[in-house]
């Protein structure tokens, strides 16, 4: 069995449905291959990948409630694909969003579905996240909380020489399973999505969150994109940046 991955985030990195193919991809057994699309540049790889390929899983976010704008070339491309080649394809499709509650999800998962009742392939189902922005903060918090208990290790060991003290190991279990406990509807779903993959069954459609209350979600939401602007340039683009000198 061949599954191919394909994340349709237009974004180059930490996008979190780069994430969901890595950790949807843990699950899933047999041949996998991971590919992005993000320009139309990619769409004859991932055709000629289609070739020998009896699943896909699409990652995608969730953009003016439906299918990201860049995605639906392919699509088209893809639906002509389909009805010359026929293939035996199951697709499955994985959606996040912004807001709070999965269900918002569900005009992604209808375009799906309509795309592959057009294509003449099998559409098996979807998952729909909501919350996506916060499981970029949940892979930050992870690598955070293993950082610093790699170096309260280091520094136990150099005072003691105790490189693997009890108490660190526990505190940074216990941190992991906090970190951990706001993806656990995530984590749960995408393994059942992940066995039905294994055993070629559809999985339905099934909508899960990141477990935060939502008043904390968008505090949480909100502090996240002012730090990624200010970083990224959003809110002050243009200020600081070299002027090109304007003719006379």
């Amino acid at each position: 069995m061949k599954t191919l991955f394909i994340d349709c985030s237009p974004k180059k990195k930490l996008s979190a449905s780069g994430f969901l193919v890595d950790m949807t991809s843990l699950f899933v057994l047999g041949n996998k291959k991971k590919m992005k699309l993000r320009t139309r540049a990619e769409h004859e790889e991932i055709l000629k990948e289609l070739e020998d390929t009896d699943t896909v899983v699409f990652t995608m976010p969730l953009y003016v409630d439906g299918v990201p704008s860049h995605i639906i070339p392919f699509l088209k491309t893809m639906e002509a694909w389909c009805k010359e080649h026929k293939p035996d394809l199951k697709v499955y499709v994985i959606a996040n969003n912004g807001f709070i509650e999965g269900r918002q999800n569900e005009p992604l998962m209808q375009n799906m579905e309509n795309f592959c009742i057009r294509s003449g392939i099998k559409w098996c189902g979807g998952l729909g996240i909501g919350g996506g922005v916060m499981m970029n903060v949940m892979r930050i918090m992870i690598v955070v909380v293993f950082a610093i208990a790699v170096l309260n290790l280091v520094i136990t060991g150099m005072n003691t020489g105790n490189y693997l003290d009890k108490n660190v190991i526990v505190g940074f279990l216990k941190d992991l399973a906090e970190v951990l406990f706001f993806g656990c509807g995530i984590i749960t779903f995408d393994i059942w999505l992940a066995t039905c993959i294994n055993r070629k069954k559809e999985y339905g459609k099934h909508y899960t969150r990141i477990m935060l209350p939502s008043f904390i979600f968008i505090f949480g939401a909100d502090f996240f994109f002012i730090v990624l602007s200010i970083l990224k340039g959003g809110v002050f683009r243009g200020w600081l940046s070299k002027k090109k000198p304007t003719l006379p």
